[in-house]
């Protein structure tokens, strides 16, 4: 099964390293945040990726195009006058990876409907480049399977940040309570499993598919929910990623569900 990764947007929330570079090529332990998210799918089973590139989308390419050659053991030999390369090991995994240039100034519906033609008419998984997550996507998978809709997608609790005040009519507070689990609000953590007629609902490259196609798929009954308990985050901000980095420093990253 493919698995679609959005990966072209500017990141200007993260912008102290996004001038740089995409933000998905941003790194958590010296490996871009898109390497990771793409070794929890391999877990899973998952090794053919599509990624839907935009903004500086040639350092996405280059990434990939050196990537055999940085996880293998080569000699270099110019003694005969040629470059005669002997690969001895290599320790890549089983990737297939079609990087789309998808546009720069295209929405994530748009970059959704502009590699179709490398999706055919075949369920498909996606999810965004900047997010890590423990989800059993085997058991999200199955989900999937079971309900028979359109789309399903991958719902976290966003826990609520502030203390929580009950407040009258008169302004009046009336109580107030420190925060707790049961206050954050349910949201899109990605990590979907679609039908591909999901692309009908995407009209051109201006779509947002987080509008107006998972809108009309909720009206209609098509898409449904897997709830995760465990791990997410997203790396929006400079905070954010210290801190996925310093998850991955500590040896005890949520997310790395698989082995070295």
């Amino acid at each position: 099964m493919k698995v679609v990764l959005l990966a072209g947007g500017f990141g200007t929330r993260i912008s102290e390293e996004s001038q740089f570079k995409p933000k998905p090529m941003v790194e958590i332990g010296g490996k871009p945040v898109l390497w990771h998210i793409m070794k929890t799918y391999s877990h899973y089973g998952f090794h053919e990726f599509i990624i839907c590139a935009g903004y500086k989308q040639d350092m996405i390419k280059k990434y990939f195009a050196d990537y055999f050659l940085h996880n293998s053991d080569i000699t270099f030999d110019f003694s005969n006058g040629i470059n005669e390369i002997t690969v001895h090991d290599q320790h890549c995994e089983p990737w297939k990876v079609t990087v789309v240039d998808t546009g720069l100034h295209t929405m994530t519906g748009g970059r959704i409907k502009r590699i179709q033609r490398y999706i055919g008419n075949q369920t498909f998984m996606l999810t965004y480049g900047d997010g890590v997550c423990d989800v059993n996507l085997q058991d999200l998978l199955d989900f999937h399977r079971s309900h028979g809709k359109i789309a399903t997608l991958t719902s976290v609790t966003l826990e609520q940040q502030k203390g929580v005040l009950d407040i009258d009519i008169n302004n009046s507070v009336r109580t107030f309570r420190e925060k707790n689990r049961e206050d954050g609000a349910q949201i899109n953590a990605g990590y979907m499993v679609l039908e591909p007629e999901v692309f009908d609902s995407i009209s051109d490259d201006q779509t947002i598919f987080e509008r107006e196609p998972l809108e009309s798929l909720a009206v209609r009954g098509e898409l449904m929910s897997f709830p995760h308990r465990g791990f997410w985050q997203c790396m929006d901000t400079m905070r954010e990623m210290q801190e996925l980095e310093a998850l991955w420093a500590s040896g005890n990253a949520p997310w790395k569900v698989w082995d070295d």
